[in-house]
């Protein structure tokens, strides 16, 4: 049985999700404010994070970069009224998984769930990448460069590990996003940019290079 922590501080909301996906079948658990969500959400043992954005005492992106910076690597998906592409957009780099807006299909949001719960991991265990003086370790998630650990977001690592996986070959955006965020989440192809010009910055320029009007190629 999944196991599913709820941080949503409007109760009426909070209760008709936990029925809701009791039903489903899933074990769920309530956090009722930020400060709470963050402490649970570090507990082992959760397959699936639905996070509210606005919440009393520590905002959702807040929540998501604690757990995300503390190595928990299960999905996380937002749940918010707010609709701004800058915000989605800002989730999304801070680690999130997911982004569905309020007010929200029921049937959409247990979808999305399942789809986040079967989705194979990028990461396959025991392997280890290795380019220049950069070495990837995919099972424990490290980045060392010239043996120094380099701080990258979990997007970040998915999609160094999907380029270098493609070794020469060039990926468009819109394979990257298939690829790495999935077909059912909100990505957009400028964010897509922006986690390349990350990557280029702490592991070095020549790795990935653009090709223009198709997409990117990894070199490294």
């Amino acid at each position: 049985m999944a196991r599913i922590l709820i941080v949503e501080d409007e109760p009426q909301i909070a209760f008709a999700l936990e029925s809701d996906l009791r039903l489903e079948g899933y074990d769920v658990e309530v956090a009722k404010d930020g400060e709470t969500g963050a402490v649970r959400g570090r507990e082992p043992g959760w397959d699936l994070i639905l996070l509210d954005v606005m919440l009393p005492g520590k905002d959702g992106f807040d929540v998501c970069r604690e757990l995300r910076k503390a190595g928990v690597e299960v999905p996380i998906l937002f749940l918010t009224a707010r609709t701004h592409e800058t915000e989605k957009i800002l989730g999304l780099d801070l680690g999130a998984d997911d982004y569905i807006t309020k007010p929200f299909s029921p049937r959409e949001l247990r979808a999305r769930i399942r789809a986040r719960l079967r989705a194979r991991p990028v990461v396959e265990p025991d392997e280890l990448l290795r380019f220049g003086d950069v070495e990837v370790d995919l099972a424990r998630a490290e980045v060392k460069r010239s043996g120094a650990a380099i701080d990258v977001t979990p997007m970040e690592l998915k999609l160094l590990a999907t380029l270098a996986r493609n070794r020469g070959r060039v990926l468009s955006r819109d394979r990257l996003i298939d690829l790495v965020w999935g077909r059912d989440t909100y990505i957009t192809e400028r964010a897509v940019d922006q986690h390349v010009v990350n990557l280029r910055r702490k592991l070095g320029a020549a790795i990935i290079s653009s090709i223009r009007g198709m997409g990117y190629r990894f070199d490294g």
